[in-house]
């Protein structure tokens, strides 16, 4: 008997009426049938969240957290997983930019034994064809500089498109604003012990709407400062740990031994 997992689908979403009703359908089709999709909205101007609503009336695998009041990538997706039923939770962009026919790769690396499956755009067979050419070239020069800096086992440290099984969020929590809680999940995730592997994948421009990555140049260089201060903040933190895992007290130094601090 082949065991199907239980799903949960965490959409967070901002102004994505034109995209969300077509991706909870493909989410749908591309994943088991004991797959239920939270929707936690922003309280989206465009009304996206009555979309979901609407959806969620018809079907009860469709799940909507509507925000008033508060907003925020991250906190979104962790209010998400924390509603989560399912024994595994996956989140992707919702603009179609993350191609929901992965899911089933990225599931099947978790039954494989993996604790986490992230769509990298920079394993062979991937590509990043995004429209913008400050936008790809930022991002590879980002993980590029991750990948020296942190882990070299994680070629895609901003993916943002993730599973995991829910169980590891007992022990690691998201935190940060926006895209850098992905670099700091997972390079947690791997420094924690647990499996991480990644899936390659093609990521392409938003269907449609306006990009909430960088919509204009100020905001592009502000949170790829913060990707940066990110990375620098975790090494360091990193370093300080070792360092005082690796210092001996020094009453249990013997006679002429000398601090390696």
């Amino acid at each position: 008997m082949t065991f199907m997992p239980r799903v949960s689908a965490v959409l967070p979403t901002y102004n994505e009426r034109g995209n969300i009703g077509g991706l909870i359908v493909s989410i749908l089709e591309h994943s088991p049938p004991a797959t239920e999709v939270i929707v936690v909205d922003d309280d989206s101007p465009d009304s996206t969240w009555r979309i979901v609503e609407e959806m969620a009336q018809r079907d009860d695998r469709v799940r909507l957290l509507r925000r008033v009041g508060r907003r925020g990538l991250t906190s979104a997706i962790a209010e998400g997983i924390s509603l989560a039923r399912g024994d595994m939770v996956l989140w992707m962009d919702c603009d179609f930019s993350h191609p929901p026919a992965k899911i089933p790769e990225l599931l099947a690396v978790l039954q494989g034994g993996a604790h986490m499956a992230v769509a990298s755009r920079y394993r062979p067979g991937a590509a990043d064809d995004r429209g913008s050419f400050w936008l790809v070239a930022s991002s590879r020069l980002i993980n590029s500089l991750a990948r020296l800096i942190l882990d070299r086992r994680i070629t895609d440290y901003t993916s943002g498109y993730v599973a995991a099984k829910k169980e590891i969020f007992q022990e690691i929590d998201l935190r940060g604003d926006y895209g850098e809680y992905c670099i700091d999940l997972l390079y947690r995730t791997i420094r924690r012990g647990f499996i991480v592997a990644e899936v390659p994948y093609r990521n392409v421009s938003r269907l449609v709407g306006q990009s909430k990555t960088a919509p204009h140049l100020g905001q592009f260089v502000r949170r790829g400062l913060m990707y940066l201060a990110k990375v620098t903040e975790l090494k360091i933190a990193s370093f300080r740990r070792s360092k005082k895992e690796n210092a001996v007290p020094t009453a249990m130094r013997g006679p002429g031994e000398e601090s390696c601090a």
